[in-house]
């Protein structure tokens, strides 16, 4: 299904290691509001979208999500290597590297590790689709935050770029959400359903 090629889909450069800075930006990895569970929920929602081209949508924007998982990954990778014990320390990165070493691992900036109630598939389109725009905006408030922190330029450059996809991302699931409620009001599902409604 996929194609992979073997580079970031945007480059992450960072020269001066940061176990602080990668104490945060962990959590739009393994956070409720991470990548990861933006992934698992776009490619899991497809499934029941009644729609082809917003499953599609879906597909491709889960897809997309897998490389900004691949990118914050590699931002805290270039953060935590060559630390020493004690830059380890001071940056407060000591109970994580006590678990994890300065392995990749799913948690959230306070230290939880990922949990899969972080994302929902109800299989109702609508839905679904208002908890993607919620999800957006909660991954782009995240990266606005990071970025408030960031002071190093390597840094401050790929998370820019991750909110810009956030942005994007939560454009198109709005225009998803007018197709599907298009297309099902045609069949009186959402403004009137027999089943429920008298």
């Amino acid at each position: 299904m996929w194609n992979y090629e073997k580079r970031l889909i945007y480059p992450v450069n960072i020269k001066q290691p940061d176990p602080k800075m990668a104490k945060l930006i962990i959590d739009a990895y393994g956070g409720p509001d991470g990548e990861l569970g933006a992934s698992l929920r776009y490619l899991s929602q497809r499934y029941s979208m009644p729609c082809k081209e917003v499953a599609g949508l879906l597909t491709d924007i889960g897809t997309e999500e897998l490389s900004h998982l691949e990118l914050v990954c590699a931002m805290v990778y270039q953060l935590t290597r060559n630390l020493t014990p004690a830059e380890i320390e001071e940056g407060g990165f000591a109970p994580y590297y006590i678990d994890h070493t300065t392995g990749i691992y799913p948690v959230d900036a306070s230290g939880v590790p990922y949990n899969t109630v972080a994302f929902q598939s109800k299989g109702d389109p609508i839905t679904d689709l208002f908890e993607d725009m919620a999800a957006e905006q909660k991954a782009r408030t995240g990266y606005d935050n990071l970025l408030r922190l960031a002071k190093d330029y390597d840094v401050a450059d790929p998370l820019r770029f991750l909110r810009q996809r956030e942005i994007v991302h939560f454009q198109r699931f709005g225009e998803a959400l007018r197709i599907t409620t298009d297309k099902l009001d045609s069949n009186n599902f959402y403004a009137f359903n027999p089943a429920f409604d008298k």
